[in-house]
């Protein structure tokens, strides 16, 4: 290898909505949920990530900018990525440049990270999902990594859960899998982006400041002490789940915002249930809520779902 090369790789990664829920982990440390969940990726034109990776020898470190700022690397859920993802890299060469990196030569070679999000970041809209499934996308095509998106979204997973859908466009399932390393906790893609394509999805940020309550300290509070949510991951969802892929299946937007609207009303009355409890919508989420059942009623079938959201809390 030659002492001042750099090679570089960027990567788009739009973030996606949960139409059926994930709300709580099994596992805190691999990141695997309670139950399977199903979400719509939107398009990168309008809501995403990019990320630069960019690997040299005269790197000291890892290092990581988010919207021009550096922040830490330290934390456990990127330093899984990191180390999942060396794991796999492979020979890499560019002729043009006279670099060769043999497989062995990425566990010494640091990384500089740069990332950036077209929309507010912690304010409810997946900025974490983008964020990693970008950060494990570019990184493996920098490193040669040969595994498909599916197997990648395992390691995506390890940094946010709903990291692993937004590896995919169109409606993602994330299949909460039965081993404990996780390995079979994987995302795969239901439909392509081009399957309901007369869908459309406009968000309403009703607040860009950063949420009360992390996802992370919020799933903890209420898998430790909402009966509710014991009972939606058991009985409700599993139900839910196959009629949602049905309804996609089908194009069948009266049971798919029906199955959406009952899914997020559900979700706000866990965090209601959890102790103590959790307030994701403001005054002016409520009121657009309260305009749009209206509205629905006023057609006699809904012409729009109400996906209770709005710009708070998107998993």
């Amino acid at each position: 290898m030659g002492e001042t090369w750099v090679l570089m790789k960027t990567a788009q990664t739009p973030t996606n909505i949960a139409v059926i829920k994930y709300w709580g982990k099994r596992d805190e440390s691999l990141i695997l949920p309670v139950n399977d969940s199903i979400s719509v990726t939107l398009d990168p034109a309008h809501l995403c990530t990019t990320t630069t990776v960019a690997v040299s020898p005269v790197f000291q470190q890892d290092r990581m900018w988010l919207n021009g700022k550096e922040i830490s690397l330290s934390g456990g859920r990127f330093q899984s990525c990191l180390r999942e993802i060396r794991r796999r890299a492979s020979e890499v060469e560019d002729k043009e440049k006279g670099v060769k990196i043999e497989k062995k030569d990425w566990e010494k070679l640091h990384v500089h990270i740069a990332s950036y999000n077209n929309f507010p970041t912690a304010a409810g809209l997946a900025s974490s999902a983008a964020g990693f499934a970008c950060l494990v996308f570019a990184l493996a095509k920098l490193m040669n990594v040969k595994e498909d998106e599916s197997q990648l979204s395992a390691i995506a997973r390890q940094g946010s859960g709903s990291a692993c859908r937004s590896l995919f466009g169109g409606f993602v399932k994330w299949i909460m899998g039965k081993e404990e390393d996780g390995s079979d906790s994987v995302a795969v893609q239901l439909v392509d982006e081009k399957h309901w394509d007369d869908l459309f999805i406009v968000i309403a940020v009703v607040s860009s400041r950063q949420k009360e309550t992390s996802s992370t300290s919020g799933m903890r509070e209420s898998v430790e002490t909402s009966l509710l949510l014991q009972h939606r991951a058991k009985e409700v969802v599993p139900k839910r789940i196959l009629k949602m892929e049905e309804a996609i299946k089908n194009h069948s937007f009266e049971s798919f915002a029906q199955l959406t609207c009952a899914d997020s009303n559900q979700f706000h009355a866990v965090c209601l249930d959890t102790c103590p409890p959790i307030f994701y919508m403001n005054d002016t989420s409520h009121r657009i809520i309260s305009y749009v059942e209206k509205w629905n009623r006023s057609e006699g079938s809904p012409r729009w779902h109400i996906h209770l959201m709005l710009g708070r809390m998107q998993f």
